[in-house]
């Protein structure tokens, strides 16, 4: 299903999950089986998930809504605009969150392609 998911989910969730640990490891198994369910209305390029949980083994996050991985946005200049946090449920993917800091500068998925610094 990766086809599926638009060219800025993938590849921020690719940078964000990138991690060699084995929540991001079993994280990464799932993006394949990934679709977008709905996007933010705002532009900011948040998404929300769609997972066959039958096709995969969840990670191990723990219950409930975790915060599973997260990377700071900084700009060339040196600012921090914002982050990206990748939402489990249950051990599933099941959002990714664009998070803006600042009025000054716009925050969206695009703009996170290239400025993600991951927090590990």
């Amino acid at each position: 299903m990766t086809e599926s998911l638009p060219a800025d989910v993938a590849d921020v969730l690719a940078a964000v999950l990138s991690a060699d640990t084995p929540v991001h490891a079993a994280l990464r198994r799932q993006v394949p089986h990934l679709c977008v369910r709905a996007r933010c209305t705002c532009g900011c390029g948040t998404a929300s998930f769609e997972l066959e949980t039958s096709e995969v083994e969840p990670a191990p996050t723990g219950p409930g809504i975790v915060v599973a991985a997260e990377a700071q946005l900084v700009t060339a200049a040196g600012e921090c605009p914002g982050e990206i946090l990748v939402f489990t449920q249950g051990g599933y993917l099941s959002w990714l969150e664009v998070c803006s800091w600042s009025d000054d500068i716009e925050v969206t998925l695009a703009a996170a392609r290239r400025w993600l610094q991951p927090r590990f």
